[in-house]
């Protein structure tokens, strides 16, 4: 059997706790004496902005006269707009679309008859006061707006929740790392390392519907509830 001289001994264990990782080395090993966790943190506010898409869908024979009546109704709803408050910069096209209505032959000889023309139009309106948003809802739809398709809210600066979500983050990773020193014998030294990744959650109440346009609605109960920001830290300690 081979022997083997003038090789220092050394000990390396790893203790895993939870996303916690944990690795200790006698001294002059060359073996990095580090405790490396996870930490999470989460904040969250009421948002402070939405937006809307709103949209006029109209129907009838011919292309011009479909496009026409779709022309003069969301005109209408921007004026209803700018009275809500809202300005130019925050409305926004994101579609507009005509489709020919076909009608196939009942008698099966796979022919068909264009008997009209859709136009579809809907902008996206940003309202920047949460307060005015059931009155924007109901003043677009009482000038004729047919269509709504969804609400999103957020906040416009976000610095303030990441701030405390990355302040959470970091605490919880210290809590980590200072309970497996405990259950190693050893001492927290400097940070060494820090990444972070962030992520967030928002609230979106769907106000979907198809309305008559002469028909007048009241003021809708919208529900903006609360918007969160996650942040999750990987922080290396040195171990004293």
């Amino acid at each position: 059997m081979r022997s083997f001289t003038g090789v220092k001994a050394s000990l390396l264990a790893i203790v895993v706790i939870g996303q916690a990782g944990l690795a200790l080395a006698q001294d002059g090993s060359g073996v990095a004496r580090t405790i490396t966790v996870t930490g999470s943190g989460e904040a969250a506010g009421p948002p402070d902005q939405s937006t809307i898409n709103a949209g006029v869908q109209t129907l009838a024979p011919t292309v011009i006269g479909s496009s026409d009546e779709n022309q003069a109704i969301i005109k209408r709803i921007m004026r209803s707009l700018r009275e809500e408050g809202i300005e130019d910069k925050d409305i926004q096209t994101v579609d507009y679309s005509v489709w020919p209505q076909q009608q196939h032959d009942p008698r099966g000889t796979g022919e068909t008859t264009i008997t009209g023309y859709q136009v579809n139009n809907t902008v996206r309106i940003t309202v920047r006061d949460i307060d005015r948003l059931g009155n924007v809802l109901a003043a677009v739809t009482n000038a004729g707006a047919n269509a709504i398709h969804g609400i999103s809210f957020s906040v416009e600066d976000k610095a303030a929740l990441e701030a405390r979500a990355r302040e959470a983050a970091m605490a919880d990773a210290r809590t980590r790392a200072e309970a497996l020193a405990g259950l190693a014998g050893v001492e927290l030294g400097k940070v060494l390392t820090i990444s972070m990744s962030s992520g967030g959650g928002y609230p979106v109440p769907m106000f979907g519907a198809r309305m008559q346009m002469a028909q007048a609605i009241a003021l809708p109960d919208i529900s903006a509830g609360e918007l969160s920001v996650a942040v999750q830290v990987q922080v290396t300690y040195e171990i004293q």
